[in-house]
Protein backbone atom coordinates (compact mmCIF):
# COMPACT_ATOMS: atom_id res chain seq x y z
CA UNK A 1 0.00 0.00 0.00
CA UNK A 2 1.13 3.57 -0.93
CA UNK A 3 1.90 5.71 2.19
CA UNK A 4 0.05 9.21 2.34
CA UNK A 5 3.19 11.03 2.65
CA UNK A 6 3.91 9.88 -0.88
CA UNK A 7 2.28 12.28 -2.75
CA UNK A 8 1.48 15.91 -1.90
CA UNK A 9 -2.34 15.39 -1.85
CA UNK A 10 -1.88 12.75 0.44
CA UNK A 11 0.60 14.18 2.80
CA UNK A 12 -1.83 17.72 2.87
CA UNK A 13 -4.59 15.55 3.96
CA UNK A 14 -2.82 14.16 7.39
CA UNK A 15 -2.09 18.14 7.70
CA UNK A 16 -5.36 19.73 7.08
CA UNK A 17 -6.77 17.07 9.84
CA UNK A 18 -4.48 17.83 12.10
CA UNK A 19 -4.55 21.68 11.82
CA UNK A 20 -8.33 21.59 13.14
CA UNK A 21 -7.10 20.57 16.42
CA UNK A 22 -8.21 23.75 19.49
CA UNK A 23 -5.75 25.48 20.54
CA UNK A 24 -4.69 28.17 22.83
CA UNK A 25 -6.31 31.33 22.13
CA UNK A 26 -6.72 29.19 18.47
CA UNK A 27 -2.92 30.46 18.22
CA UNK A 28 -2.66 26.72 15.70
CA UNK A 29 0.92 26.83 16.87
CA UNK A 30 2.32 23.58 15.06
CA UNK A 31 3.69 23.02 12.39
CA UNK A 32 5.24 19.72 10.37
CA UNK A 33 8.21 18.76 8.44
CA UNK A 34 7.89 15.91 6.08
CA UNK A 35 11.35 13.45 6.32
CA UNK A 36 12.23 11.73 2.88
CA UNK A 37 8.55 10.81 2.15
CA UNK A 38 9.07 8.32 5.07
CA UNK A 39 7.77 10.01 8.26
CA UNK A 40 6.63 13.20 9.84
CA UNK A 41 7.97 15.66 12.41
CA UNK A 42 5.75 18.08 14.77
CA UNK A 43 7.02 21.11 15.86
CA UNK A 44 6.00 23.79 17.86
CA UNK A 45 5.87 27.33 15.94
CA UNK A 46 7.64 29.87 17.88
CA UNK A 47 6.06 33.24 16.54
CA UNK A 48 3.01 31.78 17.78
CA UNK A 49 3.85 31.36 21.26
CA UNK A 50 2.18 33.13 24.17
CA UNK A 51 4.91 34.83 25.85
CA UNK A 52 2.72 36.01 28.45
CA UNK A 53 -0.17 33.37 28.82
CA UNK A 54 2.15 30.71 28.60
CA UNK A 55 5.22 31.36 29.85
CA UNK A 56 6.22 27.79 30.40
CA UNK A 57 4.85 26.71 27.27
CA UNK A 58 2.74 24.23 28.81
CA UNK A 59 -0.61 25.40 26.59
CA UNK A 60 1.39 25.25 23.43
CA UNK A 61 2.32 21.57 24.43
CA UNK A 62 -1.55 20.53 24.78
CA UNK A 63 -2.31 22.69 21.64
CA UNK A 64 0.30 20.15 19.40
CA UNK A 65 -1.09 17.07 21.28
CA UNK A 66 -4.24 17.98 20.11
CA UNK A 67 -2.89 18.03 16.41
CA UNK A 68 -0.69 14.98 17.33
CA UNK A 69 -4.37 13.24 17.90
CA UNK A 70 -5.90 14.34 14.82
CA UNK A 71 -3.01 13.67 12.67
CA UNK A 72 -2.93 9.85 13.83
CA UNK A 73 -6.55 9.77 13.17
CA UNK A 74 -5.93 10.92 9.62
CA UNK A 75 -3.42 7.92 9.18
CA UNK A 76 -5.42 5.33 10.11
CA UNK A 77 -8.12 6.46 7.54
CA UNK A 78 -4.99 5.38 5.11
CA UNK A 79 -4.51 2.29 6.39
CA UNK A 80 -1.74 2.99 7.72
CA UNK A 81 -0.62 2.92 12.20
CA UNK A 82 0.76 5.87 13.49
CA UNK A 83 3.99 5.17 15.46
CA UNK A 84 4.65 7.61 17.55
CA UNK A 85 8.18 8.88 19.39
CA UNK A 86 7.44 11.89 22.00
CA UNK A 87 10.84 14.42 21.95
CA UNK A 88 9.44 17.67 24.10
CA UNK A 89 12.68 19.30 23.08
CA UNK A 90 12.67 23.27 21.90
CA UNK A 91 12.93 22.27 18.34
CA UNK A 92 11.26 18.78 17.66
CA UNK A 93 7.80 17.78 20.02
CA UNK A 94 7.57 14.34 18.17
CA UNK A 95 8.07 12.01 14.92
CA UNK A 96 5.19 10.20 13.53
CA UNK A 97 6.30 7.11 11.10
CA UNK A 98 3.30 5.27 9.32
CA UNK A 99 3.12 1.39 9.12
CA UNK A 100 1.00 -0.66 6.41
CA UNK A 101 -1.58 -2.18 8.38
CA UNK A 102 -5.87 -3.17 8.84
CA UNK A 103 -8.59 -0.63 7.84
CA UNK A 104 -9.57 1.40 10.46
CA UNK A 105 -12.40 0.64 12.81
CA UNK A 106 -15.55 1.97 12.74
CA UNK A 107 -14.79 4.10 15.77
CA UNK A 108 -11.73 5.62 14.61
CA UNK A 109 -13.84 6.47 10.98
CA UNK A 110 -16.44 8.32 13.77
CA UNK A 111 -13.68 9.88 15.47
CA UNK A 112 -12.34 11.40 12.60
CA UNK A 113 -15.58 12.34 11.01
CA UNK A 114 -16.21 14.50 13.90
CA UNK A 115 -12.77 16.57 13.38
CA UNK A 116 -14.29 19.60 11.00
CA UNK A 117 -17.68 19.12 12.91
CA UNK A 118 -15.36 20.09 16.44
CA UNK A 119 -16.24 23.63 17.70
CA UNK A 120 -15.46 25.25 20.88
CA UNK A 121 -19.11 26.61 21.86
CA UNK A 122 -19.04 29.38 24.05
CA UNK A 123 -22.94 29.83 23.77
CA UNK A 124 -25.29 29.30 26.72
CA UNK A 125 -26.22 25.37 27.03
CA UNK A 126 -29.52 23.82 27.43
CA UNK A 127 -30.15 22.02 31.02
CA UNK A 128 -30.75 18.49 29.56
CA UNK A 129 -28.65 16.02 31.66
CA UNK A 130 -26.05 14.21 29.96
CA UNK A 131 -26.24 10.55 29.70
CA UNK A 132 -23.73 8.73 31.89
CA UNK A 133 -22.56 6.53 28.94
CA UNK A 134 -21.60 9.44 27.22
CA UNK A 135 -19.66 10.75 30.16
CA UNK A 136 -18.33 6.96 30.98
CA UNK A 137 -17.36 7.23 27.27
CA UNK A 138 -15.33 10.56 27.88
CA UNK A 139 -13.39 9.28 30.24
CA UNK A 140 -12.20 6.27 28.52
CA UNK A 141 -11.15 8.65 25.52
CA UNK A 142 -9.18 10.27 28.59
CA UNK A 143 -7.67 6.85 30.14
CA UNK A 144 -6.51 5.72 26.79
CA UNK A 145 -4.26 8.31 26.19
CA UNK A 146 -2.61 8.16 29.38
CA UNK A 147 -4.98 10.95 31.35
CA UNK A 148 -7.54 11.13 33.85
CA UNK A 149 -10.94 13.33 32.99
CA UNK A 150 -12.53 14.13 36.49
CA UNK A 151 -16.20 15.35 36.15
CA UNK A 152 -16.89 17.55 39.08
CA UNK A 153 -20.23 17.34 40.86
CA UNK A 154 -22.50 20.20 41.86
CA UNK A 155 -20.16 20.97 44.78
CA UNK A 156 -17.07 20.65 43.07
CA UNK A 157 -18.26 23.11 39.76
CA UNK A 158 -19.83 25.94 42.59
CA UNK A 159 -16.32 26.13 43.81
CA UNK A 160 -14.28 25.55 40.70
CA UNK A 161 -16.24 28.29 39.27
CA UNK A 162 -15.89 31.08 42.24
CA UNK A 163 -11.80 30.63 41.23
CA UNK A 164 -12.95 30.96 37.84
CA UNK A 165 -13.98 34.06 38.52
CA UNK A 166 -11.63 35.16 40.73
CA UNK A 167 -8.78 34.22 38.27
CA UNK A 168 -11.08 36.24 35.44
CA UNK A 169 -10.91 39.38 37.74
CA UNK A 170 -6.89 38.81 38.44
CA UNK A 171 -6.08 38.78 34.68
CA UNK A 172 -8.30 41.15 33.71
CA UNK A 173 -6.19 44.07 35.40
CA UNK A 174 -3.07 42.28 33.63
CA UNK A 175 -1.97 44.94 31.34
CA UNK A 176 0.43 42.68 29.23
CA UNK A 177 -2.21 39.54 29.42
CA UNK A 178 -5.27 41.95 28.10
CA UNK A 179 -2.11 43.03 24.96
CA UNK A 180 -1.29 39.33 24.16
CA UNK A 181 -5.51 38.89 24.24
CA UNK A 182 -5.92 42.04 21.79
CA UNK A 183 -2.77 40.59 19.48
CA UNK A 184 -4.46 36.85 19.20
CA UNK A 185 -8.29 37.99 19.83
CA UNK A 186 -10.88 35.58 18.15
CA UNK A 187 -13.10 37.32 15.94
CA UNK A 188 -16.68 38.63 17.43
CA UNK A 189 -18.49 35.52 16.02
CA UNK A 190 -16.73 32.95 17.86
CA UNK A 191 -16.16 34.41 20.93
CA UNK A 192 -19.77 34.16 22.20
CA UNK A 193 -21.46 36.20 24.60
CA UNK A 194 -21.56 37.57 27.94
CA UNK A 195 -22.77 36.17 31.02
CA UNK A 196 -26.03 38.01 31.83
CA UNK A 197 -25.39 36.97 35.76
CA UNK A 198 -22.39 35.34 38.13
CA UNK A 199 -20.72 33.40 37.59
CA UNK A 200 -18.95 33.76 34.42
CA UNK A 201 -18.75 29.74 32.58
CA UNK A 202 -17.07 31.24 29.72
CA UNK A 203 -13.52 33.38 29.34
CA UNK A 204 -13.56 36.87 28.37
CA UNK A 205 -11.76 37.00 25.26
CA UNK A 206 -12.09 40.83 24.52
CA UNK A 207 -14.82 43.07 23.88
CA UNK A 208 -18.31 41.31 23.29
CA UNK A 209 -21.58 42.61 22.37
CA UNK A 210 -24.41 40.80 23.47
CA UNK A 211 -24.99 39.30 26.79
CA UNK A 212 -27.07 36.21 27.38
CA UNK A 213 -28.43 33.80 30.34
CA UNK A 214 -25.92 30.46 30.87
CA UNK A 215 -26.98 27.35 32.04
CA UNK A 216 -27.72 27.24 36.06
CA UNK A 217 -26.29 24.16 36.30
CA UNK A 218 -22.85 24.18 34.13
CA UNK A 219 -21.14 20.67 33.58
CA UNK A 220 -17.68 20.77 33.84
CA UNK A 221 -14.32 18.25 33.75
CA UNK A 222 -11.10 18.69 34.67
CA UNK A 223 -8.55 17.01 32.46
CA UNK A 224 -5.17 15.75 34.71
CA UNK A 225 -2.09 14.06 34.05
CA UNK A 226 -0.13 11.91 36.16
CA UNK A 227 2.97 14.18 35.93
CA UNK A 228 3.59 17.76 34.63
CA UNK A 229 6.01 18.02 32.86
CA UNK A 230 6.40 18.26 29.00
CA UNK A 231 5.73 14.61 27.76
CA UNK A 232 2.87 15.17 30.11
CA UNK A 233 1.45 18.33 28.41
CA UNK A 234 1.29 16.64 25.44
CA UNK A 235 -0.25 13.53 26.23
CA UNK A 236 -2.98 15.75 27.72
CA UNK A 237 -3.67 17.20 24.48
CA UNK A 238 -4.32 14.21 23.02
CA UNK A 239 -6.33 12.91 25.61
CA UNK A 240 -8.25 16.41 24.74
CA UNK A 241 -9.09 16.11 21.77
CA UNK A 242 -10.22 12.56 21.87
CA UNK A 243 -12.16 13.43 24.49
CA UNK A 244 -13.88 16.57 22.67
CA UNK A 245 -13.88 14.07 19.40
CA UNK A 246 -16.15 11.71 21.59
CA UNK A 247 -18.39 14.39 22.56
CA UNK A 248 -18.69 15.90 19.65
CA UNK A 249 -19.50 12.54 17.99
CA UNK A 250 -22.47 12.16 20.47
CA UNK A 251 -23.79 15.59 20.21
CA UNK A 252 -22.07 17.20 23.07
CA UNK A 253 -20.74 20.91 22.71
CA UNK A 254 -17.44 22.16 24.48
CA UNK A 255 -15.75 25.07 26.08
CA UNK A 256 -12.76 25.54 28.05
CA UNK A 257 -12.64 27.65 31.57
CA UNK A 258 -8.81 28.15 32.10
CA UNK A 259 -8.25 30.66 33.69
CA UNK A 260 -7.08 29.41 37.37
CA UNK A 261 -4.47 27.03 34.79
CA UNK A 262 -3.07 30.31 32.79
CA UNK A 263 -3.00 32.51 36.24
CA UNK A 264 -1.41 29.16 37.55
CA UNK A 265 1.48 29.17 34.95
CA UNK A 266 2.15 32.99 34.83
CA UNK A 267 2.85 33.06 38.57
CA UNK A 268 5.51 30.15 37.60
CA UNK A 269 3.58 27.49 39.71
CA UNK A 270 3.21 23.94 38.87
CA UNK A 271 0.96 22.69 41.28
CA UNK A 272 -1.01 21.80 43.33
CA UNK A 273 -0.85 17.89 42.53
CA UNK A 274 -4.71 16.47 42.86
CA UNK A 275 -5.16 13.41 44.00
CA UNK A 276 -5.74 12.12 40.59
CA UNK A 277 -3.22 14.29 38.89
CA UNK A 278 -1.84 17.49 37.67
CA UNK A 279 -4.86 19.82 36.12
CA UNK A 280 -4.23 20.68 32.56
CA UNK A 281 -7.71 21.31 30.92
CA UNK A 282 -10.89 22.53 32.42
CA UNK A 283 -13.73 21.44 29.84
CA UNK A 284 -17.61 22.72 30.08
CA UNK A 285 -19.56 20.31 28.53
CA UNK A 286 -22.82 20.06 27.47
CA UNK A 287 -25.88 20.41 24.78
CA UNK A 288 -25.54 24.04 22.88
CA UNK A 289 -26.13 25.76 19.46
CA UNK A 290 -24.88 25.42 15.99
CA UNK A 291 -21.99 27.90 16.06
CA UNK A 292 -19.46 29.05 13.14
CA UNK A 293 -15.90 27.79 12.85
CA UNK A 294 -13.08 29.60 14.24
CA UNK A 295 -10.32 30.81 11.61
CA UNK A 296 -7.88 27.90 10.50
CA UNK A 297 -4.57 28.55 9.38
CA UNK A 298 -3.91 27.37 5.42
CA UNK A 299 -2.48 24.15 5.00
CA UNK A 300 0.02 25.80 3.01
CA UNK A 301 1.31 27.26 6.46
CA UNK A 302 1.77 23.83 8.57
CA UNK A 303 4.29 22.71 6.41
CA UNK A 304 7.66 23.96 6.70
CA UNK A 305 9.49 21.98 3.92
CA UNK A 306 10.30 18.25 2.83
CA UNK A 307 13.56 17.39 3.45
Amino acid sequence: MITPLATDLGARRLLIAAGEAPSVQNTQPWRFRIVRREYLELSADPERRLTVVDPRARSLHVSCGAALLNLRLAVRQTGHHPLVWLMPEPGLLAAVRLKETEPPLPAERGLYAAIPVRRTNREPYDDRAVPAGIIGDMKIAASREGACLVVLDSTGVRELLEYVALAEDELGRDIDYQAELTRWAVPDYVRGPSPAGDPPVTRNLGRRYRSAAFEARPRIAVLTTPGDRPVDWLRAGQALERVLLVATAAGLSTSFLNQPLDLRDMRGHTGPRHKRGYPQMIIRFGYGPPVPRAPRRPGTELEIHHV
